[in-house]
């Protein structure tokens, strides 16, 4: 049994400028440990529920000030009151407290701090790195790397959220990291000879104005090459469509193309997109409640296209 001595919360800024949660834990071994939970620019309406305190004159409303007080308050007494077998005992523990069918009342911010606080506190008690704790894997996953950014994650005419690359041809993940290093760096080039702006969005990709999203791909495709790398072949692509974000009235709107469609015809769309480049996944491919949508895109490309 694990027992937790101190919990203590702050309010930070992350990589946004925006407010954020960062919990400190102390274990009663003396094992201590602190985490931030930034979060994304484009949320779904069944997510679990980011507390912020919706007050204008402070950060334009995005403080966190009432979850850092239920972190300090109500969660800490509860917390420090008790023991802890393992992390799933203390997570269901702070869902108890909460009462909300979507963590509502004191934030998911809140308790995924404390949580993944914890998880490192227990980790470095063990001497043992994050992952060994959790998991214990050896093997590393293929990374997806985002190097065009539209949609909420950029100020840009694009409007998918994220073109990706993922080195499928690397024999290692240190050159998988090399491969996407080198196709970013081309990318600029690429973006500099034409004139196009090579500022970057929210998560660190670039963020030209471009006509529209098939540019986007074909663009990215000429760094590959550049390179000396086949799109197809060493290299895959992926999308994350975020088609929430401009879905409206039962319509998708690429502003940017000056389109728009009904789910039939998104889906054709995605499928044409499938079709003419190497993409492996897609996610968000349609609107988080457009449940007649997604069975017609997993019918048309599920069967040779990972849908998240």
């Amino acid at each position: 049994m694990t027992k937790i001595t101190n919990i203590h919360a702050r309010e930070i800024l992350d990589s946004r400028g925006n407010p954020t949660i960062e919990a400190e834990i102390q274990l009663e071994d003396g094992s201590k440990a602190r985490a931030a939970v930034p979060s994304g620019a484009s949320t779904g309406t069944r997510e679990a529920v980011e507390l912020r305190d919706g007050d204008k004159s402070r950060y334009l409303g995005k403080g966190v000030q009432q979850a850092v007080a239920n972190v300090n308050g109500e969660l800490r007494d509860a917390l420090l009151a008790g023991s802890f077998a393992d992390q799933r005992s203390l997570d269901e523990k702070m869902i108890e407290i909460d009462g909300s069918e979507n963590k509502s009342r004191l934030g998911a911010n809140a308790l995924l701090a404390i949580s993944l606080a914890f998880a490192k506190a227990q980790a470095n008690s063990a001497g043992l790195s994050l992952f060994r704790t959790l998991g214990d894997s050896t093997t590393m996953p293929v990374p997806m790397m985002n190097i065009i950014n539209g949609g909420a994650h950029a100020d840009n005419s694009v409007d998918i959220q994220e073109f990706m690359i993922l080195p499928v041809g690397a024999p290692n993940f240190a050159e998988a990291l090399r491969y996407g290093a080198e196709i970013f760096h081309a990318l600029k080039s690429v973006l500099s000879s034409k004139g196009m702006n090579t500022a970057v969005g929210d998560e660190g990709g670039f963020a030209p104005d471009l006509p529209s999203n098939k540019a986007a791909l074909d663009t990215i495709a000429v760094a590959i090459e550049q390179v000396g790398f086949t799109p197809g072949n060493e290299i895959l692509l992926g999308l994350d469509v975020a088609s929430s974000e401009f879905y409206e009235n039962g319509r998708y709107n690429l502003a940017s193309e000056g389109r728009d469609f009904d789910a039939a015809g998104f889906c054709d769309y995605l499928a044409g997109l499938a079709d003419g480049y190497p993409i492996i996944t897609i996610e968000d491919g349609m609107d988080e409640g457009d449940w007649d949508g997604w069975q017609l895109l997993t019918e048309r490309i599920g069967d040779r296209i990972q849908l998240v």
